[in-house]
């Protein structure tokens, strides 16, 4: 887990699986491909084998040594829910989301009837847990809006898109059962272009539905010059959640951690 991100509407990140392929439009620019294809070939660095996809069990227990509460971005660097990954390390995952409660959890994917249908059945025993959110993707229309679908299906507490990279205008799309929406343009090199229309769009339907809304960035090749500001308004928005639940006592966590580590040697 790091301890802290850049990424405007988290505080940590933890990826117990590195690596992903791309399935859709808005995989064209990966930051996380790009940056992992940096350390390819670099002897024991974590990124050592690029961004193919592999697990990493010994990443599993990490979130029960944090004992401050903090929002934490599942696999900012993968996909929990990819083709590769077992449904059993799936739900170990997730497990210890459940026991490690006080933290926040946001999962974030792009192979929606995936999470849909394992929610349905191996994640059943986390689907009800306020702590857990459950994100997909939507970049356009094409492949974004099916997965706000698949979402909504899902039995999940709390539900949120992420709409970056917004790639086009999205028209009028369904918001019941949503709890929370990101916005965001894509940025670095070859960033494709963001409408202040596609934005508002989505930021109006929001409103209507009574859906909290975060405006993450403008984009572009430099985003800190285009910044996160919209009608002169930062938009900050969360799911209105019930709090975190309390820290374990240090012991309870080690025996937690212990079990976690012995498990892993399933996976």
């Amino acid at each position: 887990m790091a301890a802290t991100s850049k990424i405007e509407w988290t505080d940590a990140t933890w990826n117990p699986v590195r690596g992903c392929s791309k399935i859709s439009p808005g995989c064209k620019h990966c930051y996380a491909e790009t940056f992992a294809e940096r350390f390819r070939g670099v002897p024991n660095h974590p990124y050592e084998q690029g961004f193919d996809l592999r697990l990493v069990p010994e990443k599993l227990a990490e979130p029960l040594r944090w004992a401050t509460p903090r929002k934490v971005f599942v696999n900012s660097m993968s996909d929990l829910f990819h083709k590769d990954v077992p449904d059993n390390y799936i739900v170990s995952v997730v497990r210890v989301m459940t026991v490690a409660n006080w933290h926040t959890y946001q999962v974030l994917t792009k192979r929606s009837e995936r999470m849909r249908d394992l929610l349905r059945t191996k994640l059943r025993f986390a689907a009800d847990h306020s702590h857990i959110w459950w994100g997909v993707s939507v970049e356009d229309r094409r492949y974004g809006l099916p997965r706000v679908e698949h979402l909504r299906s899902a039995p999940a507490r709390v539900r949120f898109l992420s709409v970056e990279p917004l790639l086009e205008d999205l028209g009028q799309f369904e918001l019941s059962g949503i709890h929370w929406v990101i916005v965001g343009g894509e940025s670095g090199a070859g960033a494709r272009p963001l409408q202040r229309a596609w934005v508002t769009s989505v930021r109006d339907q929001c409103r209507r539905a009574q859906v909290p809304f975060f405006f993450k960035q403008w984009g572009g090749v430099q985003k800190s010059r285009t910044g996160r500001e919209l009608d002169g308004k930062t938009y900050d928005a969360l799911p209105d959640v019930p709090p975190v639940a309390s820290v374990m006592d240090r012991q309870r966590r080690l025996e937690a951690i212990a079990n976690v580590e012995y498990n892993d040697k399933a996976v």
